[in-house]
Order: structure tokens, then C-alpha cells, then sequence
């Protein structure tokens, strides 16, 4: 189901993902709470980032936490004994056409569909998990949505090696666009999809901090060797194009992007 991860599996992805899931915290996860007791499922939950905001805003769910790395479960175990030690996860080594004989109350998916070749028949699949009645989460983001001051055509070519790559493999990091008619098309009822938008300036140095250094920028940065390595640019033009994008996050500089949360019920 899934495709080549293309921010690679390394302790500055890992650092990554834990940075943007503490500064996006309150954005991503606000409005979504489960009633203890729900059997929920975390498709796709990588290092542990979100399971942790799920396990702590949701005490006595009855959560089944779910990916295809075994290195990432790893690590999302040892995450959750120190964040969260008092919550219980059901935790499996699958890809998620291994639970279909499984029901869940509700399913939650974060920035999983961008790395699927096949993202609506992963949410057809889904919804045959669920339970009459239950709900989707899904958030995705969208490399599209990226405004930032000083503008530059170095930064923006750095940024476009991200979002090339990424379809090269298969996914889709502009999907936050589609998210709407990806759950409709699914056959989920009462689609809602809205934005959840991040700005960031020297006003606001936890998110220049949080979210352009350690998370935009980052993730970027972590398609360098593959972007020099494909010929899409030189290594004299991508250190350009990151020094570019890092004046955003310096005194002058800023930085919009959008996120987008669809909820959907069977």
C-alpha cells in the first residue's frame, strides 16, 4: 500500500516528526477528543509523535497503533513509556489490509495518504474497518500552500525537489487539497474538511523555531542527497536555496502554511 518514504528513516526525520508534533499540537489535534472506552485506530503512526496527543487527549481509549516499520513501532513504543506511561497501545507490525477482520469506533490518520500510491482505495479500506456509525480523522498537508517573505526562486526550487520526489515515489504532498473528494469518492457520509493554518514571524519565535526551522525547513533539508544526486541541483544551488528559505525564519521574515483536517462517518 504505502511507497518509498522520502524524508528517509533517520534520527533528524525522527526529530523532525517529534518537533512538528509538539509546536502543532493544539492545531492538529484540537476538536478531536474519543470517549474512553472507543476502539480507535492510529493508521500509519510512525515514531510515536501523534499517538502520544492521541493517548493523552483521549485517557481510556482502547488505541491499536499501527505501521509497516518495524524501527518506527520501536520507537513509537519507547515515545509513549516516557510521554504517556500510563496509556495503554495496542501495537502491530501490519499493513492495514492485515486488520480487515478488525472493527474500530474511530479511525485517525496524520500524514500518512501523502506517501500512498493508492490513497482512496487505502480510505475505502479503512472505512470497511469501522463500525456503523464511526468516524475518520484525517490531516494531511499541502507543500502548495507554502507563502513565505523574502520570496525567492532558489528557496521555491528547493521546496519544488520535495514535492518531485515525492510524486516520483508515489505519494502526494500536495494532497490536503483533494482531501475533501478523496473521502467523499470513499464512500464516507458528512465530509468536513477545513484548514488549520500556521503563520509564523519574529512575533511568534516558538513557531519560527518550531515550525519553519525544525519542521518546513527540516523536511526540505532531508531530501538534499536525493535532490543532488538526481541532478535536480547542484550543492552550490541547493545550500542557496536553504540559505533562502532560512531568512524566512530570521527578524523580517515569514512563513504561512496550511494544513487540512477532514472528518467523515459511515
Amino acid at each position: 500500500m504505502g511507497t518509498d518514504y522520502v524524508h528517509g528513516y533517520t534520527p533528524a526525520e525522527t526529530r523532525r516528526l517529534a518537533d512538528q508534533a509538539g509546536t502543532l499540537a493544539d492545531l492538529l489535534h484540537g476538536g478531536t477528543t474519543y470517549p474512553a472506552g472507543s476502539r480507535v485506530l492510529e493508521a500509519g503512526c510512525g515514531v510515536g509523535a501523534q499517538t502520544v496527543q492521541l493517548v493523552t487527549r483521549s485517557p481510556g481509549i482502547e488505541l491499536v497503533s499501527v505501521d509497516v516499520s518495524e524501527e518506527s513501532l520501536a520507537q513509537a513504543k519507547a515515545r509513549v513509556a516516557v510521554h504517556a506511561p500510563e496509556a495503554t497501545v495496542d501495537w502491530r507490525h501490519a499493513d492495514l489490509h492485515d486488520l480487515r477482520d478488525e472493527k474500530f469506533d474511530h479511525v485517525f490518520v496524520c500524514f500518512v495518504l501523502e506517501h500512498l500510491v493508492d490513497p482512496g482505495k487505502a480510505l475505502v479500506g479503512l472505512r470497511d474497518l469501522l463500525k456503523p456509525g464511526g468516524t475518520i480523522t484525517v490531516i494531511e498537508g499541502d507543500h502548495g500552500s507554502a507563502i513565505y517573505h523574502p520570496r525567492s526562486t532558489q528557496a521555491q526550487a528547493a521546496v519544488d525537489c520535495l514535492v518531485d520526489l515525492q510524486a516520483e515515489a508515489g505519494g502526494d504532498s500536495l494532497i490536503g487539497r483533494r482531501l475533501q473528494p478523496l473521502l467523499e469518492q470513499a464512500g464516507y457520509d458528512d465530509v468536513h474538511v477545513e484548514p488549520r493554518t500556521v503563520y509564523a514571524d519574529e512575533t511568534l519565535p516558538e513557531l519560527v523555531d518550531g515550525f519553519t526551522r525544525k519542521t518546513f525547513i527540516a523536511m526540505v533539508e532531508s531530501v538534499r542527497e536525493r535532490s543532488i544526486a538526481a541532478g535536480r541541483r547542484t550543492e552550490a544551488e541547493w545550500d542557496a536555496g536553504i540559505r533562502d528559505l532560512e531568512k524566512t525564519a530570521e527578524p523580517g521574515g515569514t512563513f504561512h502554511y496550511t494544513f487540512f483536517k477532514g472528518v467523515g462517518r459511515t
